[in-house]
């Protein structure tokens, strides 16, 4: 998705919910040492982690703000990316309406979401992976179909919708595949709240680690421009 954002040089880029600033390094390689990198984080936390990263790059700025009201001055931003934070926010519309102030004519924004309801777990007991799926979409994450809304949001929000791309991770681990889906955790959740038989829910999770393992989810990538 960097890539697509297609950065120069002496730009100013946002990176909108930029967590522990991972890509902020990227971006501020990109832009150059008369370029400007902002990120926006409201969790101290994330920030400090983001800060200890970008610590020696000057062109990085970090502030702490929530997405839907970006500390970030209107029309004052080349690129933008925002990277898995649509899921979980109060009102996607509303943070892609906030991206659309905050950048200038002919800016590219890149967005990029999971469609958690094409989260597949291979298992002999398929009823009882359908069901986990279900509960991850309906209880786990807030906006759990975002991906596939992306591109309708964005040009709601006024944007022109230049790139949609479907790429699919899998998972071929049982314990990387636990630590980045909550495998374990979700079920042990659905469980407790009654949406999946304690036995069955155990030994659906206890036979994932048994063989060879397969997950997969689709992670959707949209490109648009100001």
């Amino acid at each position: 998705m960097i890539d697509l954002l297609n950065i120069s040089p002496g730009q100013t880029v946002l990176d909108a919910g930029c967590g522990p600033g991972a890509d902020l390094p990227t971006l501020a390689e990109r832009v150059g040492e008369l370029g400007t990198v902002i990120g926006v984080d409201r969790d101290p936390v994330m920030l400090a982690r983001a800060r200890e990263r970008t610590s020696e790059l000057p062109g990085v700025e970090l502030r702490e703000g929530d997405v839907h009201t970006l500390p970030v001055d209107p029309g004052s931003v080349d690129r933008a990316k925002i990277d898995r934070v649509l899921m979980h926010v109060a009102q996607p519309g509303d943070v892609l309406a906030q991206l659309h102030h905050v950048t200038r004519p002919d800016a590219v924004v890149g967005l990029v979401e999971p469609d958690w309801d094409t989260l597949v777990v291979d298992a002999e007991d398929l009823e009882t992976s359908r069901a986990f799926t279900r509960y991850t979409t309906h209880e786990v994450v807030r906006h759990a179909t975002i991906g596939r809304s992306l591109a309708r949001l964005a040009h709601a929000a006024g944007f022109r919708v230049e790139t949609v791309v479907a790429t699919t991770p899998v998972f071929r681990d049982a314990e990387e595949a636990d630590h980045t889906l909550g495998l374990g955790r979700n079920m042990q959740q659905a469980i407790a709240e009654g949406r999946i038989d304690r036995n069955r829910g155990q030994r659906w999770f206890a036979s994932l680690s048994e063989g060879p393992f397969y997950a997969s989810f689709t992670l959707v990538t949209v490109v648009c421009s100001r």
